[in-house]
């Protein structure tokens, strides 16, 4: 079966008779999150070695005895499976054909709905597949503030913008910048946006930034470099991607109140909120002065694209993420060149 997002919790918590689970998506540390709570849960105490097994996909030819082998204790045995996928399904049909009680995760990398084991897991009586991608929109603000309010935390608005905009790739990472934020704030206080930018994922954050203020000003070879150090530093395609939606929503924003109202370029990027970064007032300016609001509004129908293009399972999504930069990059400078 497929288990409904809205009751993904309360069955990790629960996993009941459930034999084999199949966690997959694009979000790894979002994987590796739920492997754990259903291991918490089946083991309802700190880990016994004797009845957690781990298979690398080199290894899944085991899992049939695995799966009817019986714990050396008392209680129920997990299997965790690494690197699952297509290839895994004669073993897994294997061990579902078999005995034994033993909850069987599977960890696997996206997974197309046309996939054979995806589809063997689904159709199980004993079975759930749950997809684990990025939290995004709604869902990745009531997680920031959620992480902090644990800690008595508030989030003002500024911060909050700049954090959705930097974060939600990868859930385990998420959450250790938002720790770290915590413990930089202090318990019982409030993370504003000085607060966010002083501790948050600064290298990749600052490379990411980089590479959109280059792309959108219309330096093609800048903006490709600052995001080849992204990338090594750990930034998600996905993730860079969702980031430039944002940065080309603020340009859009801020172009539609110069259309609107008759202010320069520089003016209204002083006056954007949150506000622009001292260093990159320049660059938003000489943006501002390049794009239409019309032109804007393509450039983000080109992201969101692109972003839907990169989820695709196999896609090269890094090829397609530095395709779609150096497209709005290329874009900048002619429209620079046009207004001369």
């Amino acid at each position: 079966m497929k288990v409904d997002a809205r009751r993904v919790s309360r069955f990790l918590e629960n996993p009941g008779s459930c034999r084999f689970v199949l966690l997959h998506g694009v979000d790894a540390g979002l994987i590796r999150h739920r492997a754990q709570l259903l291991t918490d849960a089946v083991m309802d105490g700190p880990a016994d070695p004797f009845r957690l097994v781990w298979l690398n996909r080199d290894e899944i030819a085991r899992l049939p005895e695995e799966t009817a082998a019986l714990a050396l204790t008392m209680g129920r045995r997990i299997i965790r499976v690494r690197d699952a996928g297509d290839a895994s399904l004669a073993a897994v049909r294997a061990a579902a054909g078999g005995r034994g009680d033993a909850l069987v995760v599977l960890e696997a990398a996206e997974l197309a709905s046309r996939s054979k084991l995806r589809s063997f897991i689904e159709d199980l009586s004993d079975g759930a597949a749950i997809a684990c991608y990025p939290e995004e929109g709604r869902a990745l603000d009531d997680a920031i503030r959620a992480v902090m309010a644990a800690d008595g935390i508030a989030v003002r608005p500024d911060a909050l913008e700049w954090l959705h905009m930097h974060l939600g790739a990868d859930h385990d990472a998420t959450r250790a910048e938002l720790e770290k934020l915590a413990l930089y704030v202090g318990v019982g206080g409030e993370a504003g946006l000085d607060a966010a930018e002083a501790c948050i994922g600064e290298a990749a954050s600052l490379s990411l930034d980089d590479s959109l203020f280059a792309a959108s000003s219309g330096d093609a070879a800048g903006a490709d470099r600052a995001l080849g150090l992204a990338f090594a530093e750990g930034t998600a395609p996905v993730g860079a991607l969702r980031a430039a939606t944002y940065h080309f929503q603020r340009l859009h924003r801020a172009r539609l109140a110069m259309e609107a109202s008759g202010l320069a370029a520089g003016e209204a990027a002083r006056q954007s909120r949150p506000p622009v970064f001292f260093r990159r007032l320049s660059a938003f300016t000489t943006a501002l002065e390049a794009w239409s609001s019309a032109g804007l509004l393509r450039a983000l129908q080109v992201i969101a694209s692109g972003e839907r293009e990169c989820k695709r399972t196999g896609a090269p999504d890094v090829t397609l993420c530095r395709q779609i930069f150096a497209q709005l990059a290329r874009q900048a400078a002619a429209r620079r060149a046009a207004h001369g």
